[in-house]
């Protein structure tokens, strides 16, 4: 940092001539920064746990019987945490499908930063914090970029704020595997088109993954929609945190009685038996048609790897990080 100029300092002319020349050497070029900062995004996500969920998995840690293997379950989630974080190594080797959520200011060129989004996952994906995981569907090709059709996934919102927002969530495939969608009435479980009927189908959702899906998980749920919205609006629910509070009083209290009902099934980490079968459920709602009561619920693995930034408005950097 420069020293305040003195009565000894140097002429103010010189002075200012000088600054001028360290200014310019460490002038910052706004579009490689927003590489930058999109690959530390990109590298905190792949290997440190939000604070919201690493507070709820260590408080379900303690509550785990000791010498169970439930708790020898918990505490190798605990050491897989430490040492990602200290290694700076992917949690899962299964980095997942790669999700971006932008949100900007009027005015913004999203082609441009879809690019600089790209530029990010393949030089992440160089570094190993993503593993070379995207694979052409109709060839099986992999061209170990993990860029293709509709990978990464990217979706933008306009805001009415000046600075921009970028929000990553990465999905891994075996919690993906166990995600779900009933269409209501379901007779097979005597779930109807109320939210009796919502609650019943998200605990056979969560009954059927059992020790698939990398318990616990966690649950975004929305209520409603067509197929495609539905499922959409149920990820999304992953980037809520872990302890805010519905607006919506009748999803609140459905939130809270899934995660308690589910916790009593005794499927516990990993299926191995225990308390810890859930650590959170978020719901959703959207309007439908008469025809359809679809609902569609989200699963993610213990290894939440969901995280976000607010990036300067002039250089780029990183100004804040949101979970």
């Amino acid at each position: 940092m420069a020293k305040k100029a003195t009565a000894k300092s140097t002429p103010k002319k010189t002075t200012k001539k000088a600054t001028s020349k360290k200014s310019i050497s460490k002038k910052i070029d706004p579009k490689k920064q927003t590489v930058e900062s999109l690959i530390e995004l990109i590298r905190i996500t792949s290997t440190i746990i939000p604070d919201d969920v690493a507070k709820v998995l260590m408080k379900a840690r303690t509550q785990e019987e000791q010498n169970t293997t439930a708790s020898y379950a918990m505490n190798i989630i605990k050491d897989n945490m430490d040492l990602a974080k200290f290694k700076s190594q992917p949690l899962c080797q299964d980095t997942g499908t790669v999700i971006f959520f932008v949100y900007h200011p009027p005015g913004f060129f999203q082609n441009q930063f879809k690019e600089s989004i790209k530029k990010a996952v393949v030089e992440a994906t160089k570094k190993g914090y993503l593993r070379q995981n995207s694979v052409n569907s109709l060839t099986g090709e992999n061209a170990g970029t993990n860029l293709g059709e509709g990978h990464p996934s990217i979706h933008f919102y306009e805001t009415n704020k000046k600075e921009v927002e970028v929000k990553l969530v990465l999905k891994g495939g075996g919690c993906e595997n166990v995600s779900a969608q009933y269409s209501l009435p379901d007779t097979t479980l005597g779930a109807g088109r109320d939210l009796e009927g919502v609650r019943k189908v998200v605990i056979d959702a969560v009954y059927k993954a059992q020790g698939k899906g990398c318990g616990p998980g966690a649950l975004g749920v929305c209520v409603g929609g067509d197929r495609a919205d539905s499922a959409y609006a149920a990820k999304k629910q992953l980037l809520r945190k872990l302890d805010d509070k519905n607006s919506i009083p009748e999803l609140a209290k459905l939130e809270n009685e899934i995660v308690e009902t589910c916790n009593k099934l005794g499927i516990g980490p990993m299926g191995f038996g225990g308390k810890t079968t859930l650590i959170s459920c978020k719901m959703t709602h959207a309007n439908r048609v008469p025809a359809s009561f679809f609902v569609s619920i989200s699963y993610m693995c213990w290894a939440f790897r969901r995280q976000g930034i607010v990036m300067d408005s002039k250089k780029n950097t990183i100004k804040k990080w949101l979970y």
